[in-house]
């Protein structure tokens, strides 16, 4: 891992959408999907995201590529030694940038044109680019496929001529057809049977060692997450509450939500004695967040502090690389996953 360069730097990331009513379509209010968000990710690690579903994560890796225009904010990638805002570039210079960054989807079977052979399909960024003859293209495809673990004499056939697994090697051949630095995983595996998962972790981490990407591993699957991560990000109604390497994540976790999150990793055990720590209460709507920490409702550490006054989010002082969006953060003795299996 090259520590010395943060290839993506994002800083006060928003995205709100409108809430529109009435017969004229006003806008009376804003969903707010992500919400001040700030983290950087440096060279040929794996930033791992995870938090509940609805919470913004999706909508955070689609921000960063410009699938969807951010409200505020700055999303810099390093190119050269300097930093390009993808927040700001036209849209007519999107297009050369998006050799360097590229996006693997949550479903094969909606990412993937089922109109369109495999060859097609992995060739299509070649072709938008304008890179090489169709016989280079070609060459090329086979290549990819022969990478991700498929026959390149497959490249003939349709999606639905392959599994599941399959069908998001297809997935991810694509993303590699432009040697991208930079590569969002919009929860890959979710979508798949729990024994082809491990195997699409492994075709991943394969990639990386052979091409050094930087992936942002979005999921909500912990033991998927703790498996792929150098590095952890937890996010909560549209902010990051955490950040810290994935052993302190699982071993020393320092904000109540994440504590939770490791106490609803099943245990494997039916005779598990183990006492799970939940939350009381529904999630707060994202378009009317509660005042102060938008977890005092759930939290049962919260205090009046907490109910008045925001929380940012800060390195703690004796752990290096570990920042948390809480006020007792330092005062908290939190369970993490391997003591709670010791109950």
């Amino acid at each position: 891992m090259n520590e010395n360069i943060k290839i993506l730097k994002v800083t006060g990331l928003k995205k709100y959408f409108p809430i529109k009513k009435g017969v004229f379509r006003k806008t009376v209010g804003y969903t707010k999907a992500v919400d001040d968000v700030s983290f950087f990710a440096r060279g040929e690690e794996t930033l791992g995201l995870v938090g509940e579903s609805g919470c913004g994560k999706s909508t955070t890796g689609r921000c960063i590529i410009r699938l969807l225009d951010p409200t505020a904010g700055k999303i810099e990638l390093e190119k050269n030694g300097d930093y390009i805002d993808i927040a700001r570039i036209e849209k007519n210079k999107l297009k050369n940038l998006r050799k360097d960054i590229q996006i693997v989807f949550q479903d094969p079977n909606s990412s993937l044109n089922s109109r369109m052979t495999v060859r097609d399909i992995v060739a299509d960024p070649l072709k938008a680019h304008k890179i090489g003859t169709h016989q280079q293209r070609t060459e090329k495809v086979k290549d990819l496929l022969e990478r991700v673990g498929l026959n390149s004499s497959q490249m003939d056939r349709y999606p639905h001529e392959f599994s599941g697994g399959q069908r998001q090697r297809v997935g991810v051949a694509r993303a590699l057809a432009l040697n991208p630095r930079f590569i969002i995983c919009d929860e890959p595996v979710s979508a798949l049977d729990v024994s082809v998962q491990a195997q699409v972790l492994n075709l991943f981490e394969d990639l990386q060692d052979e091409f050094g990407f930087t992936y942002l591993f979005i999921a909500h699957d912990l033991s998927v997450i703790e498996h792929i991560s150098d590095r952890i990000m937890v996010m909560y109604l549209g902010k990051i509450v955490e950040v810290a390497p994935s052993n302190e994540i699982y071993m020393n976790p320092q904000h109540p939500y994440t504590e939770a999150l490791l106490g609803s990793i099943p245990d494997g055990d039916p005779h598990s004695t183990k006492v799970r720590k939940t939350f009381s209460g529904d999630v707060p709507d994202p378009s009317d967040p509660p005042p102060g920490c938008n977890l005092h409702p759930r939290c049962p550490y919260s205090s009046d502090y907490c109910r008045k006054v925001e929380p940012e989010l800060k390195e703690l002082p004796d752990h290096k690389d570990h920042y948390v969006n809480c006020h007792s953060a330092e005062e908290l003795n939190l369970e993490g996953y391997q003591k709670s299996q010791q109950v």
